[in-house]
C-alpha cells in the first residue's frame, strides 16, 4: 500500500477508452509553470548580472538597471510559488524504504527495466532529489538573495556578510541550473511525462510501468470512474 498522503484529491482512474489518470489539477499545473518560468527568468537575468560577457542578456528585460531591479522581484514569486506546491506535496516526496531499491537499481531505470525495482508511489526516488534539492537550494538563493540586494537592505548586511552571501548566490544558482537541467531532462527522456504538467493526466500505461504503487493505490480506494 501508497502512504496515505500518496493519492491526492485530484488524482482518479478514468476507465476509457484509453486509460487515463488524473496526476495533476489545475491549480497545481499553473502553479508548476509560473515556477518554472520564473526559474528560467532568474537564470537569465542573473547570468547577465553575472558576468559581463552575458550582459547582452539584459537586453531582454529591457537593460541593465531593469534587470537588477526585476532579478530580486522575480525570486521572490519563483520562492513564493515553489513554497505553495512544497506545501502541497511535502508528505508525497519523503523518502521510503522502496526508495532505496530504486537507487540501487539505477541501472535498471536508466535501461528501462523498471519492472525489476519496487514499485513506485506517486513519486520515485530521483523525483524526489529533484524535489527536496529545489526545496533546499531556492531556500539558500532567497535567503543569500535577500543579503546583497542592495535597494532595501544595503544598512543592513556588512560587507564581509554580502561578499560570502554573494559566493553561496553563485554556488546555489550553478546547483539549481544543474538540478532544472535534469529535471527537464527527465521528463523528456521518459516518454509521457510531460503531458501530467500540460493537460493534468497520463495513460493507464504510464502510471502501470512508472507508478505501479500509486495506481494501485487509487484502484483500491475506489477512485475509478465509468467509463466514457
Amino acid at each position: 500500500m501508497s502512504e496515505p498522503w500518496d493519492v491526492e484529491s485530484d488524482d482518479a482512474i478514468h476507465r476509457g477508452p484509453p486509460v487515463t489518470v488524473d496526476r495533476y489539477g489545475p491549480g497545481k499545473r499553473v502553479n508548476h509553470w509560473i515556477t518554472a518560468c520564473s526559474l528560467i527568468l532568474l537564470l537569465l537575468s542573473g547570468m547577465a548580472l553575472f558576468h559581463p560577457s552575458l550582459f547582452f542578456l539584459t537586453g531582454l528585460f529591457g537593460g541593465g538597471q531593469n534587470t537588477r531591479m526585476l532579478h530580486p522581484w522575480i525570486g521572490v514569486v519563483l520562492f513564493v510559488s515553489f513554497y505553495i506546491f512544497f506545501f502541497q506535496l511535502w508528505k508525497a516526496n519523503l523518502f521510503t524504504k522502496a526508495d532505496m531499491g530504486w537507487f540501487t537499481g539505477i541501472r535498471d531505470v536508466i535501461g528501462g527495466h523498471e519492472e525489476r525495482l519496487p514499485e513506485m508511489g506517486k513519486y520515485n526516488a530521483g523525483q524526489k532529489v529533484i524535489f527536496w534539492a529545489m526545496a533546499l537550494l531556492i531556500i539558500a538563493l532567497i535567503a543569500t538573495g535577500i543579503l546583497i540586494w542592495d535597494q532595501y537592505f544595503y544598512d543592513y548586511t556588512p560587507i564581509e556578510t554580502k561578499r560570502f552571501a554573494v559566493l553561496i548566490h553563485a554556488v546555489s544558482a550553478v546547483l539549481i541550473i544543474c538540478v532544472f537541467i535534469v529535471h527537464v531532462y527527465a521528463a523528456i527522456w521518459t516518454r509521457g511525462t510531460i503531458r501530467a504538467m500540460t493537460r493534468g493526466s497520463v495513460t493507464g500505461g504510464w502510471a502501470w510501468r512508472h507508478h505501479r504503487k500509486w495506481l494501485r493505490e487509487l484502484a483500491g480506494r475506489g477512485r475509478i470512474d465509468p467509463a466514457e
